[in-house]
């Protein structure tokens, strides 16, 4: 089959990857999202051509091959943990002249001589709010977060479980009185970024006193929000749910609910080029060059024949 790519195959690849990315950002989990923006022939990576990096590790599409597939799992950790988008061009370190402002040059050495410039966007973990209860507030609420895009889970005070729970989670008991200290009790066990529950202060008090009768601590009282939402002053049951919904998104562009990323190397692991100084993926299509007892692996054929002329081995 010829290794030549149609525009097409690669805007239908493309489009694929970011199906994908749907996908990871509606489950919660961290990545970037790389476009090849430029190129400069020979090379395998096309313009359009698409790939995502998460946290976890994992690759998902083709922005080039071995030559640039390790200096993108390289810089995309970098972004990952940054939070902040790049633009790289990889290739010799002659072949571009004057980067503008903002671009991160990666030098590679390889033998197809080729180009590229990738653009990196990290892409934060979409919140993840549960609304317990069955009021026209918390059905407002669910549908206004929905409209976010936010990962919303509306339940009853029987469906909750602390199962449904991570250290991100929003949750806002809405249960109007039916069972209250129990779900809070429950929440506010499993430490989540916001518990919050819909009611008056008065209220409130009675809930904390209940909750304190049941063995909750001092920090698990303290991180509970009576009443949720800012204060708008009488408001219906719409206005709530707004006001409620104002507060998150406060709280979530303070940093809030970001949960830390903590990027994960492919399992094959890297190595550096001891030639060019890559990342090199290590994985049993790796070039490589065992000298006495230590492997050394390259991002290319050429840097091998280098290293080894260098150090008089075969």
């Amino acid at each position: 089959m010829s290794e030549h790519r149609s525009v097409t195959d690669v805007a239908v690849e493309g489009w694929g990857v970011l199906e994908q990315a749907i996908e990871l950002a509606r489950s919660g989990e961290a990545f970037v999202l790389a476009t090849v923006v430029w190129r400069e022939a020979p090379t395998s990576g096309q313009q359009g051509s698409r790939a995502i990096y998460t946290a976890s590790g994992e690759i998902y599409g083709w922005i080039g091959g071995a030559c640039a597939e390790p200096a993108f799992i390289r810089e995309a950790m970098a972004t990952l943990e940054a939070g902040t988008p790049r633009l790289l061009a990889l290739g010799a370190s002659d072949r571009f002249g004057e980067l503008r402002e903002g671009t991160t040059a990666v030098a590679m050495s390889c033998q197809s001589e080729g180009a590229l410039q990738i653009y990196l966007e990290p892409v934060v973990a979409l919140p993840h709010l549960v609304i317990v209860g069955s009021s026209p507030m918390a059905t407002t609420l669910s549908v206004l977060a929905s409209q976010l895009d936010w990962r919303v889970e509306l339940v009853t005070g029987s469906e909750f479980s602390e199962g449904l729970l991570t250290p991100q989670s929003i949750v806002v008991v809405a249960t109007q009185g039916h069972g209250d200290q129990d779900v809070l009790g429950a929440a506010l066990k499993s430490a989540p970024a916001y518990v919050g529950l819909v009611a008056s202060s008065r209220r409130g008090d009675s809930v904390r006193a209940l909750l304190v009768a049941q063995g909750a601590d001092q920090a698990e009282l303290d991180a509970l929000r009576v009443p949720a939402g800012l204060d708008l002053g009488r408001t219906s049951h719409k206005e709530v749910a707004v006001s409620i919904l104002a507060e998150l998104v406060q709280l979530r562009a303070q940093g809030a609910f970001a949960a830390p990323v903590t990027t994960q190397a492919p399992t094959t692991g890297t190595a550096i080029d001891p030639v060019c100084g890559m990342a090199v993926q290590i994985d049993p299509a790796a070039v490589s060059l065992q000298v006495g007892d230590e492997v050394f692996y390259f991002c290319c054929a050429g840097c091998r024949t280098a290293y080894a002329r260098e150090q008089g081995v075969a």
